[in-house]
């Protein structure tokens, strides 16, 4: 009886051992994957792509700055070459003309270093701040446009009366741009103080007998 109890204990001991054998091997399987030979969950995926998205990001960068880069182009300096006359780009002298009809002579100098072209061909001449005193534009001479430099010049003829009688005001100033809206007029002082009524004034010209004005 005793050998048949000791049998029946020593198998349920056994049986026990197994049970418990079997439930630590099951608990180690999820936890432990190396045990079993599974390979652990790798991070390289999200790893590359942020290495990939840094790659991308210094690269676009890279290749935006090298863009900027290729789209600017030396200029050179081309400052007075090729430019439109500005008032304040030219000396003016007014003088006295008798023959063949009185009138006064402007002429037009580009200064030292200016190279300009007169290409509004016809100058805005003014006595006083009044429109009455604004010279009207006849017409006559004229080239377009006229290059200034050095020594070259251009010429425009005034009449500063063109009405008879004794009407009109005197002026010691003449007023010259090189266009109406021009920011920096020129105050040319007159040879002489002439009586100012509806005056007229010609176009530019390289030639002094094409600036004589006319009433036409």
């Amino acid at each position: 009886m005793r050998s048949r109890l000791a049998t029946r204990s020593a198998r349920l001991v056994l049986a026990a051992a197994v049970v418990t054998a079997l439930a630590a091997t099951t608990a180690c399987g999820p936890e432990d994957p190396s045990e079993t030979g599974a390979a652990a969950p790798s991070t390289s995926t999200s790893s590359s792509a942020s290495a990939s998205a840094e790659g991308t990001e210094s690269g676009g960068n890279g290749g935006s700055e090298a863009g900027k880069g290729g789209t600017e182009a030396p200029t050179g300096d081309k400052s007075g070459y090729g430019q439109s006359c500005g008032t304040n780009d030219l000396d003016f002298t007014v003088t006295w003309e008798v023959q063949p009809i009185s009138h006064y002579l402007v002429t037009a100098k580009a200064k030292s270093g200016i190279t300009c072209y007169l290409d509004v061909n016809t100058p805005s001449v003014s006595f006083g701040s009044a429109a009455d005193g604004v010279a009207s534009p006849v017409g006559q001479g004229g080239e377009d446009p006229i290059k200034l430099s050095g020594s070259s010049v251009a010429y425009a003829g005034i009449n500063v009366k063109t009405t008879e009688g004794e009407g009109g005001k005197k002026f010691e100033h003449v007023i010259i741009a090189t266009s109406e809206d021009d920011p920096n007029p020129a105050e040319v002082e007159l040879p002489d103080a002439p009586t100012v009524d509806k005056p007229i004034v010609t176009n530019w010209s390289t030639k002094r007998n094409e600036v004589i004005p006319r009433i036409v």
